[in-house]
């Protein structure tokens, strides 16, 4: 009722005529015009922003990664059921198991326009980059890569491998991709699907901070994405599924070898003139200093 009385007293009706009327306390209400929100109700709101900024990161999450997350983002104390209750109070319900009375949001919704057209080379480095991710198991659990490519060269100019897959596995390879490219990469288009983690705001900064381009493809649709799709495939076949893998160790430094030492430098393709990756970049770039 307290703002009511101060919408009262905004319009001209003195306090002490409304609190009578009112029969309410004119201490207590002094003591509100002071602090309108009690301490505890600040750190509700404080928990509540962890809250929705670990589900907007990941909003495959459900409550209890999402009390992992808040507890890692400085909030210790605070509980796996506390976390539920904010979450389901604001309907941050994880996205594989949404509230069936709850709207659905439209997958098709895309951060970025499709720049690409399912058209897949480029005139120059630089140019243009595709980006996916996979996931592969091994017997201590899953692990996730996210893989970046130059259209020009078909160059993996950045990749990251982690044991969640989080937006920050994106970031990771494009600050690879771009450090590898010594940061001369503005203009650059990035594309991929419309993936959750291509949707995240670390990622969009990170593009912005790079002065990079988004572009995204439609939703299921392989085709607008084949680039990272046939790259992806390979490794499936020459790595991926060729053995069991004990270890996420073992199954992370055998992308790695494959990627570095085959993939570039001993995969002819024809679409390079039958050169491996290192070897087109290394001609027609005879002054670049590019790694191997």
């Amino acid at each position: 009722m307290f703002p009511v009385v101060r919408d009262l007293a905004n319009d001209g009706i003195p306090v002490t005529v409304t609190y009578r009327v009112l029969k309410l306390c004119r201490q207590q209400y002094y003591r509100w015009i002071e602090q309108p929100f009690t301490d505890a109700e600040l750190d509700e709101a404080w928990l509540a922003n962890a809250v929705f900024d670990a589900h907007r990161d990941d909003p495959e999450f459900g409550y209890r990664f999402l009390a992992d997350e808040v507890r890692a983002a400085g909030h210790a104390d605070v509980g796996d059921r506390t976390v539920w209750r904010i979450a389901s109070e604001n309907g941050w319900w994880c996205s594989f198991g949404k509230n069936k009375t709850r709207k659905k949001s439209s997958p098709a919704t895309a951060s970025h326009d499709d720049l690409v057209q399912r058209q897949f080379n480029a005139d120059g480095p630089n140019q243009v980059w595709v980006a996916d991710l996979a996931e592969h198991r091994s017997d201590e659990g899953k692990i996730y890569c996210c893989a970046i490519k130059d259209l020009w060269s078909n160059r993996i100019v950045g990749w990251a491998i982690d044991e969640r897959m989080k937006a920050r596995l994106v970031v990771a390879a494009i600050e690879m991709a771009t450090a590898r490219r010594d940061g001369d990469v503005a203009g650059c288009v990035l594309h991929s699907d419309r993936g959750s983690k291509f949707h995240a705001w670390k990622v969009h900064r990170a593009l912005t901070r790079h002065r990079m381009v988004g572009s995204m493809g439609q939703v299921g649709t392989a085709a607008d994405n084949a680039a990272m799709e046939s790259f992806f495939s390979l490794l499936q076949k020459n790595v991926l599924n060729t053995r069991r893998w004990a270890t996420r160790d073992q199954l992370r430094i055998a992308i790695i070898t494959w990627i570095e030492r085959t993939y570039h430098q001993r995969r002819r393709q024809d679409a390079l003139g039958r050169l491996t990756p290192t070897e087109y970049e290394t001609i027609m770039t005879p002054t670049a200093a590019l790694a191997a």
